[in-house]
């Protein structure tokens, strides 16, 4: 059998040992967070924050205007363009 085959065949093994493990060590960051959590515990986060602090302080611009400034800039650059082909000698 060759090599790369029989290393295929180890790590298979190893990974489905692996998956049988009765205890599996939690990751570093769950660790982290667990004795962060011990002394100061999270509060209540709701499932999805009011629509009012969508912006957190900023003014939105209805759909209309961006799409009227993206357009304009969009026409400019192709009258510029165009303009700098007019005016250039062949």
């Amino acid at each position: 059998m060759p090599e790369h085959e029989q290393d295929g065949q180890e790590r298979e093994f190893d990974l489905r040992w692996a998956d049988r493990a009765e205890h599996k060590e939690p990751s570093a960051r769950a660790r982290m967070l667990a004795a962060r959590w011990k002394h100061n515990p999270p509060g209540p986060v709701p499932f999805r924050p009011d629509p009012d602090h969508r912006y957190s302080g900023r003014r939105s611009r209805s759909s209309w205007v961006s799409t009227a400034i993206v357009l304009g800039s969009v026409a400019a650059v192709i009258l510029l363009l165009g303009y700098i082909n007019f005016r250039a000698p062949y």
